[in-house]
């Protein structure tokens, strides 16, 4: 069984689109079609079900929109669905034509828990090719006016905001097909009003090609909006006297469609919606600047819910799951390193470029990198010059995988033995050689780059540096040691992309040598090689047992820095994406871990080298992430002390 998600105190509802059964003209069938809907998705805890375009009537009603039967049987219908709501956990948006003031509007009714919290009219009607709505409607009014209804006073008008008191991240605005289409749709100014939910009654008759760019209408307004988006299109009932239409229902978050049903396949879109993150990528957003003004909001009541999530949450958010767009993502990122690279190169005037190649993930990765600036530069690879710098700790694995990985790519290798001056500078400081303390470590880490320095100086180059943004997270890293150098290229890429990189480039390069030696990296245990070998010869220190799996540590770092979420929700969505794989204590302790890393290390960060920017996620002081270094992480982890692990 899926682990059961805590949804409203972490900022989710769970939404559905649906195209119900339907009779046109038949408002007493429809309803009771709605009202099984209503009631089979209130039990899967769906809190917002949105319906097709005039789902009590049916679109293509065309002049029997002017009976007046319809338009009572309407009403009288709808009063059904509001007593059925009753005891309902759940808004419901329900399609139908009504008259006011003399006039017929396309509305959306907007139905809880037996209320009708207002009546939202259609801004944009068609009148072009199949669509003649001002025959028969009016658009809608902006400013809010009172209406009697149903058996009830309510509003009715196009600016109309709709505001969840238990979740005030929940907030829905409401626009009907045609308005979507529009030049500039009436869900901008709900978004800007702030509606972090965008709901669409639609009825769009299907025709070649429409499907598709229906999904990029509904996408691209979530991701400009940044709110999330329900679409729900008239289905299979409809009459097919002109028009055909499919049920194509779309629930779009921020950009991404997160369902969807394929057009005629009479199914229900449904998924739930990040409103936290909603709330915090307009928080970020300078650019998305309220305006409330003319804006009338009803406030409703639901009750707070937990359940399983049904929507994707990766346990490698910065790596797609996907086989071909996680290629397309490795040969950008390769190539965004590599130009970043070649320009350094170029403007510095360097002679060669300096690598300090250990035979590990991130130096190996840093050596592909400035091989493919070589190619942009049209320079020949033997200007990079690979160091190798054995001491206590390298193994004959490791050492012999950095030869082989350097003349398969054609670059200049070369060795220096540093045991000897560790030792020296052991003796002027008085250290233990028999201590593996943190002095024993880092003292090979800084001859290390001393020694790298050096020699780019020397020969008229420049020290490509090789930590990746999984380290510079954590502060593993020994300061002006590996820490430093004079262009970071794997700055902005967490380990986990890191491993794929190396992966994809063992995949394409059509070089047997050159992919069995990047395979055996792979398979390497990532470790630094500051502690002596094991008697066998192995590696004796490995990273991920001393600071925990790269795996939750990226997870972690993503909805840190990208979106800004507390402990405890990171906590929960931890607990989903890792279900059966780690238990809840070990994700938590990792958790905690990487807190008190993260706030403890700030002062390696803000003092980086340049390096690309790759992704959304940087740690750059210079880019997206500035943060004081004596900052205290006592609120964070108080969140993480009241986490119970049930």
């Amino acid at each position: 069984m899926k682990y059961s998600f805590p949804a409203f105190e972490n900022g989710f509802i769970r939404a559905a689109a649906v195209s119900p059964s339907l009779r046109v003209a038949d408002c007493a069938y429809n309803a009771e079609q709605i009202v099984e809907a209503m009631q089979a998705f209130s039990a899967e805890n769906v809190h917002l079900l949105c319906l097709p375009e005039f789902s009590l009537t049916g679109y293509t009603c065309s002049d029997l929109f002017l009976q007046e039967p319809l338009l009572r049987g309407a009403e009288k219908a709808l009063v059904t669905i509001l007593q059925a709501s009753k005891g309902l956990n759940l808004v419901t948006l329900v399609g139908l034509p009504v008259r006011h003031n003399g006039k017929l509007y396309n509305c959306a009714a907007v139905v809880c828990s037996g209320e009708l919290l207002g009546l939202v009219p259609k801004t944009c009607l068609p009148n072009y090719g199949e669509f003649y709505e001002k025959r028969h409607f009016q658009p809608g009014m902006e400013e809010a006016e009172v209406i009697e209804y149903a058996g009830q006073e309510t509003l009715i008008g196009t600016h109309l905001l709709f505001a969840c008191k238990q979740m005030p991240s929940f907030v829905l605005g409401v626009e009907i097909c045609e308005d979507l289409w529009a030049p500039v749709p009436p869900s901008c100014s709900h978004a800007l009003a702030g509606a972090t939910v965008i709901a669409n009654l639609s009825a769009s008759d299907e025709t070649i090609g429409k499907a598709a760019y229906r999904r990029e209408l509904v996408s691209g307004q979530s991701a400009r909006l940044l709110c999330g988006y329900l679409y729900a299109d008239a289905g299979h009932g409809e009459s097919t006297t002109d028009m055909t239409f499919a049920g194509h229902n779309l629930i779009a978050e921020n950009g991404t469609v997160l369902a969807e049903t394929a057009p005629f396949a009479a199914e229900e879109a449904l998924t739930e919606l990040d409103l936290g993150r909603m709330v915090q990528e307009r928080q970020r957003n300078t650019t998305f600047v309220p305006q409330t003004e003319g804006y009338t909001t009803v406030e409703f009541e639901m009750m707070p819910c937990q359940f399983s999530l049904t929507r994707e949450v990766s346990p490698t958010p910065f790596v797609p799951l996907d086989a071909t767009r996680r290629a397309e993502r490795c040969e950008l990122i390769l190539r965004i390193q590599a130009e970043g690279l070649a320009k350094r190169m170029e403007h510095t005037h360097a002679r060669c470029a300096v690598v300090g190649i250990s035979g590990g993930l991130d130096s190996c990765l840093a050596l592909l990198v400035a091989v493919r600036a070589c190619k942009v530069l049209e320079r020949d690879p033997k200007e990079i010059v690979a160091l190798t710098m054995p001491c206590f700790g390298t193994t004959k694995r490791t050492r012999s995988n950095a030869e082989i990985l350097c003349e398969a790519l054609g670059v200049t290798f070369d060795e220096i033995n540093i045991t000897n001056t560790v030792n020296s500078h052991f003796a002027d400081i008085g250290q233990d050689p028999n201590t593996y303390d943190v002095t024993f470590e880092n003292c090979q880490a800084r001859v290390r780059t001393l020694e790298l320095m050096d020699y780019a100086n020397k020969y008229g180059g420049f020290v490509i540096g090789t930590g990746d943004l999984s380290e510079l997270a954590l502060g593993w890293a020994t300061y002006n040691g590996d820490h430093m150098s004079m262009y970071g290229v794997n700055a902005g890429v967490p380990k986990t992309l890191v491993r794929h990189i190396v992966q994809y480039v063992a995949d394409t390069c059509g070089n047997d040598t050159l992919r069995s030696v990047l395979l055996d990296i792979l398979d390497t245990p990532v470790s630094p090689e500051l502690l002596p070998t094991a008697e066998d010869g192995t590696i004796a220190q490995q990273t991920e047992k001393l600071v925990g799996p790269y795996e939750l540590h990226d997870f972690y770092l993503y909805y840190v820095l990208r979106f800004g979420f507390g402990p405890a929700k990171i906590y929960h969505l931890a607990r989903t994406a890792f279900d059966g794989k780690y238990d809840p204590e070990v994700l938590l302790h990792w958790l905690q871990n990487f807190y008190r890393r993260f706030f403890a290390q700030q002062f390696k960060r803000s003092c980086l080298p340049d390096g690309p920017k790759v992704g959304s996620v940087t740690l750059s002081p210079r880019g997206d992430w500035r943060m004081p270094s004596d900052a205290c992480n006592t609120l964070w982890m108080a969140e993480l002390d009241q986490i119970t692990l049930s």
